[in-house]
Formats: structure tokens, C-alpha cells, sequence
């Protein structure tokens, strides 16, 4: 009998939590020749999420939980539960019901049938967003399609079904500054993608501000493309060939009409333009040299303080 290990990460969900629970499984029971588990990852949260998770376990033994000694982040949480998931297949899910628990049978039968390695889900609309937020993220994945040789697709969703192999390799990245949707389409495999409307969340609020967003695509746009650095030695060679261009022209015209003293306020414009050019660029070294910092440290991407679970995580 095949055994689906569900991975929840929860920060500060504690309403969530049962609704979430009574949903998954009710969906469970219309898959009652497989064994499931429910992976609860308590990412640090400051609210009586860990409480909620253990009266669960108490009543399910299906129900399992990891808590983390901080908050390590979704990225550190999903990665925590795939470590410790035993099934034969893994799915991840949000806990406020955005990615909808009645689409898991038919991936199910999809990866078992149709020889795929995962099952992923995708929105096809942002309804109940901010508008600008659904700008910027399809801004985002427009501009990662073009700079990065991995396939992120638009409006893809950390909600997925994947293989014990699938599963396997995606451990093997270890590296520190995860970005979950670029390391899914790198190891590649099959995958087979489910388009469905969005769905806003059954409670509580959103812990993914706009700035957290800016941050987190920094990390993905960083984490899998080098074009940030080729586009700032294209900006260095531009403005040389720009500033021999000019020194050309003052020598000529100081040749043949002197050098009257003028023009110092488009001069300081210029100066002060360079000189952000020069921040720019030197940021976007120091953003590389950062992650390569944080990577040389060998950090652990998570620390356990509490489960329920007997193994330990691989």
C-alpha cells in the first residue's frame, strides 16, 4: 500500500491549523487505499500553532509535527518536512487552504498512471491580490523565464505531488539560500502541471508582505542566474567607451574654441549618475558575495527543538 507524507509548513496559524486538518482529511478518506501522513511543521511560530498541532497528534496518530527552535522560514520548513517524510510519495501544502486538498486525488492517480515524477499546481488568476503585488509577481517571472535557464512557470505553487526519487535528489541541494521553485524545475524529471483559480485563505492573514516578496526574489534571481553580474560589466564597458567619447569631444573643443569655465551643474549630475551606477553595480557584487559568504559557512538549514517523529531527519 502506497503512503503519502502531506508537509504543512505553519508559521503563526493557529486558526488555520483545524480547519485545514478537518479538509485534509475529509479528502483522505476518498483515498482509503493509501496510508497518509500529516506533516506539520511548526516554523517557530509565537502563537499556539505547536498547541493545536499536538492535540491533533494526540487523537491521529497519523498527525506529526517538527518544531523548529526559531523561525527559519517556509524555504527551511519545506525542506525540514522532506527530510523527514517517509512515504512513497510527498506533497507540500499551504495550511490556509490556498492550494485546494480535493485536487490531490486526481494527482495521485496522474503520477501513478501516467509515469510522471511530480505533479505540480499552478494559478491561472490572482483573484482577492493586490493588484500591485500581481504585477510585480508576474513582472517576476517574465523577467526569470528570460534571465534563467531553469523552468520556473508563472504562478507556479510550492503545492505538488512528487516521487520518493524526486524527493531524493531535491535533498541532495543542500545549499543554504533556497528558492524552492527554481529548485524544483532544476533537478528536472517529469512534470505534469494542474491549472486551477486562486483561492483565498480560509483564515487568518498572509505572513508574506510585499517586502518579504521583494527579498525572496532577490534570493531566486540570485540563486539562479549570473545576468545581474554580466549586465554590470555591460554597464562598465558602456560608460568607458561613453566617458572616452566625451574626453574625445572636450579635447577638440578646447582646441578650437578654448575652455571657457561652464556647464559644472550638468557636470555634478553626471558625477552624481556614475556614482550610483558604480553603488549599483557594486551591490550587485556584494548580493553575490553575501550568498557565497552564507554558503561557506555550512550553517545548518534548520534546527529541531520538538517532534513526535522516532527517525531522525535524513
Amino acid at each position: 500500500m502506497d503512503k503519502i507524507s502531506i508537509i504543512i509548513p505553519c508559521y503563526n496559524e493557529q486558526e488555520a491549523i483545524p480547519i485545514f486538518y478537518h479538509a485534509i482529511t475529509k479528502t483522505a478518506e476518498s483515498l482509503l487505499d493509501l496510508q497518509m501522513e500529516f506533516l506539520f511543521i511548526n516554523d517557530g511560530s509565537t502563537d499556539g500553532s505547536l498547541k493545536e498541532m499536538k492535540q491533533l497528534a494526540e487523537k491521529d496518530e497519523r498527525v506529526k509535527y517538527v518544531s523548529f527552535s526559531r523561525n527559519f522560514g517556509k524555504e527551511a520548513a519545506m525542506y525540514a518536512g522532506l527530510s523527514y517524510a517517509d512515504g512513497d510519495y510527498a506533497a507540500i501544502m499551504d495550511v490556509d487552504l490556498q492550494d485546494p486538498p480535493e485536487l490531490l486525488p486526481e494527482m495521485y492517480r496522474l503520477i501513478t498512471t501516467e509515469d510522471y515524477d511530480c505533479v505540480a499546481t499552478r494559478r491561472v488568476t490572482r483573484k482577492g491580490e493586490p493588484p500591485i503585488r500581481s504585477f510585480f509577481a508576474r513582472r517576476f517571472y517574465g523577467l526569470m523565464h528570460k534571465l534563467s535557464k531553469t523552468d520556473i512557470v508563472d504562478g507556479a505553487r510550492d503545492y505538488r505531488l512528487m516521487t520518493r526519487q524526486f524527493v531524493r535528489e531535491l535533498l541532495r541541494l543542500g545549499e543554504y539560500n533556497r528558492f524552492s521553485k527554481g529548485l524544483f524545475g532544476w533537478v528536472g524529471f517529469r512534470t505534469k502541471w494542474l491549472e486551477y483559480e486562486n483561492v483565498e485563505r480560509s483564515a487568518g492573514e498572509t505572513k508574506w508582505s510585499f517586502w518579504k516578496l521583494l527579498i525572496y526574489s532577490i534570493e531566486g534571481i540570485v540563486g539562479f542566474t549570473t545576468a545581474p553580474l554580466v549586465m554590470a560589466a555591460f554597464l562598465g564597458v558602456f560608460f568607458c567607451v561613453v566617458a572616452f567619447t566625451a574626453i574625445c569631444f572636450i579635447i577638440i573643443r578646447t582646441a578650437l574654441y578654448g575652455d571657457p569655465v561652464s556647464g559644472w551643474p550638468s557636470m555634478t549630475c553626471i558625477i552624481v549618475f556614475l556614482g550610483g551606477i558604480q553603488l549599483f553595480c557594486m551591490g550587485i557584487l556584494g548580493e553575490y558575495l553575501a550568498k557565497t559568504y552564507m554558503e561557506t559557512k555550512r550553517r545548518p538549514i534548520f534546527i529541531c527543538k520538538e517532534t513526535n517523529i522516532s527517525h531522525d531527519a535524513e
